[in-house]
This record gives structure tokens, C-alpha cells and sequence, in this order.
């Protein structure tokens, strides 16, 4: 089902493309539009996931130099039966996650450093089971692919605006076609995002709470993520915005659209499914047991204590354990 939705998909994509094409150059420009939408949709296949990393700035990370978060994600993985995807990390305080990759044999999963200082243990190991939950459901492919083909139709509508007016002779819709091509195409690019993103957010988060076995630390994670985003700039999401659907919760800033033009769920909304999910039947998951806590060194108003939070002086581990501190025995999950 998931192989015949992509496929679906990359034929409203290129016929949206195409059809674009006709309207800044007729019949040539329709031509010319299908062979650069054929090109990208096949090197999208292969490099999409590579472009979205580094249009982010991700940097890969493992056992060495990021024991607990990477630990968090190994131990997810053999939870829901995956193969170990490549771990990322992009330093950015704005806390946010998403996974990438074509196939579940070729996933990323990127977690930003304000994700790993802002949320606790367990709300860190809710937002990596949702993200292995999307590439699980092999919704990667779909969401990456729709990304940057929706980045081409925006940049054509760009392209309009400059090139357009002076192709008139060969636009059948003259003028009128480069504002259809300016501002239509663009939007539905934009609402092909959005819906891909919304019906799928739900189905990653049920499954994300399944593999981690903690729906009210998913739950308390997006809403740390949701209040943080609206104050938390993000410039790299900022400067490629066709990418704001990948994210666990949209990365942009200040733009407070209503539901229609949502690139995600309501989050009051996912928040009160995954409660529902926690404690609507006598049958549900439990939640795992509390990690014990390091104690804090000061007070709650001294520095943040995030799934690495401070530890007393004599205990702290030496400096070679890494930035994300011990080694943890990985997430807990519902007990059989």
C-alpha cells in the first residue's frame, strides 16, 4: 500500500510540475519540465535523504561520542525490529527531531542538541520511537521525496515571477498563466506536504508510543517541544521551509496558521490520542517504571536537567564518556 501511495504521489507531483512547465512555456516548457521532474525524482530516490541532512547541518554520531542518545536509539531499534539506522545529531537549541532514508535498510534519525538538553530520558526515547515509528511504516520515502519535489515546484513559481512575463509568445494563458504558476502551484505543493504530514503524524505517534512503551512521555514531549518551538528560532527550517513537514513538530517560527494550513496535527490534539491510548482500556501499555534520578546540584532554577542532567561532583563520569554523559541500559519498556 505504501509502495502504490509513493507511487501516487510522485505522479501528482510530476504532472503538478509539468503542468507548471505549460503554463510559463507551453508545450516546450511542459516537455522540458517533465525531464527535469523525471531527473529529480530519480536522484531524489537515492539523495534526498543526503540532501535533507545537510541542509540541516547534521552531523552522524555513535556509541563514542554520543553514548546515551545513541544508546536510546539501539535500544528502540531492537524493541521494534529494525534495522540500526544512521544516528544524527544537529546543533540547534530549538528541540525537534525527524527521520529520513528510502528504505528501513537505509534510515537516519536527527535529533537537534536542544531535543537531548530541554527533554528528560524517557521524553527523549518517545520522540526517537515515534521518528524509527515513521520508518517503520516507510513513511520516510514518501515525506523526503515530497520535500524536495515541493522545494522544485516553489523555486518554478519563483522562476515565473522572472522569466515569465517574457515568454508570453509561447505561455497560451499569457500573463494569467505565470500568476496560476507564481502562486497556485506553490500551494498545492504546500497542501500535498501538509496532508502527507497530518494523516501520518497520528499512526507515528501510536506506534512510536508502542515501541517505547510510554505514551504520557510522547505526550509530555510534544507539548515541551510545541512551547519551545513558538520562542526557539530555527534558521536552517527557516531558510528551506519545503523540509518543516519531517520534523516531530514544525520548525518554523511565528507563523501561527490555522488548521488548514497545519503542516502537523493540532498538538492538543495528538497529545489527548496518546492519553487516551495511556489510560482509555483496562488492557493498555503501562507506563515504565521512573529512571532513577541524579540529584541536582542546585535548586530547579540552576541549569536545565535533561536526559544527561548533572550529577553530584565525586560522581560525575570522566570527560571521555562523551557530552551526553553515562551510559545508560536504554529505554524500559512495558513489561510482559
Amino acid at each position: 500500500m505504501n509502495i502504490m501511495r509513493t507511487a501516487m504521489l510522485l505522479a501528482f507531483m510530476t504532472a503538478l510540475f509539468m503542468g507548471v512547465g505549460y503554463l510559463i512555456g507551453g508545450s516546450g516548457g511542459m516537455m522540458i519540465a517533465f525531464l527535469i521532474a523525471a531527473g529529480m525524482n530519480l536522484f531524489s530516490y537515492w539523495n534526498a535523504d543526503k540532501m535533507v541532512l545537510r541542509m540541516h547541518n547534521a552531523v552522524e554520531v555513535d556509541e563514542r561520542n554520543a553514548p546515551e542518545y545513541y544508546g536510546i536509539v539501539r535500544e528502540l531499534v531492537q524493541r521494534a525490529g529494525l534495522p540500526m539506522p544512521k544516528v544524527y545529531l544537529i546543533d540547534n537549541p530549538q528541540p525537534n527531531a525527524f527521520a529520513t532514508g528510502r528504505n528501513p535498510e537505509n534510515a537516519a534519525v536527527a535529533a537537534t542538541t536542544g531535543l537531548l538538553e530541554r527533554l528528560n530520558y524517557e521524553e527523549v526515547a518517545g520522540v526517537m520511537a515515534h521518528e524509527l515509528a515513521h520508518v517503520q511504516n516507510r513513511d520516510t520515502l514518501t515525506m523526503t521525496i515530497t520535500a524536495t519535489l515541493a522545494g522544485a515546484i516553489s523555486m518554478l513559481g519563483n522562476f515565473a515571477f522572472f522569466f515569465g512575463g517574457n515568454r508570453e509568445n509561447n505561455n497560451p494563458l499569457g500573463f494569467i498563466g505565470v500568476l496560476v504558476a507564481m502562486i497556485v502551484a506553490p500551494l498545492a505543493a504546500m497542501m500535498v506536504q501538509m496532508a502527507i504530514s497530518r494523516t501520518r503524524e497520528y499512526s507515528a505517534d501510536r506506534r512510536g508510543a508502542e515501541i517505547s512503551g510510554d505514551p504520557l512521555s510522547l505526550a509530555s514531549a510534544l507539548d515541551k517541544i510545541a512551547r519551545n518551538v513558538e520562542r526557539i528560532h530555527n534558521p536552517d527550517a527557516e531558510r528551506n521551509p519545503a523540509t518543516a513537514h519531517l520534523f516531530i513538530i514544525n520548525p518554523l517560527s511565528g507563523e501561527r496558521m490555522d488548521n488548514l494550513f497545519s503542516t502537523h496535527p493540532n498538538t492538543e490534539n495528538r497529545i489527548a490520542a496518546l492519553q487516551q491510548m495511556a489510560g482509555g482500556t483496562g488492557g493498555g501499555m503501562r507506563q515504565p517504571e521512573t529512571r532513577a534520578a541524579p540529584q541536582a546540584p542546585a535548586p530547579e532554577q540552576s541549569a536545565p536537567s535533561g536526559p544527561w542532567g548533572q550529577q553530584p561532583a565525586e560522581t560525575k563520569p570522566p570527560r571521555q564518556s562523551g557530552k551526553w554523559g553515562r551510559n545508560p541500559t536504554g529505554p524500559k519498556g512495558p513489561r510482559s
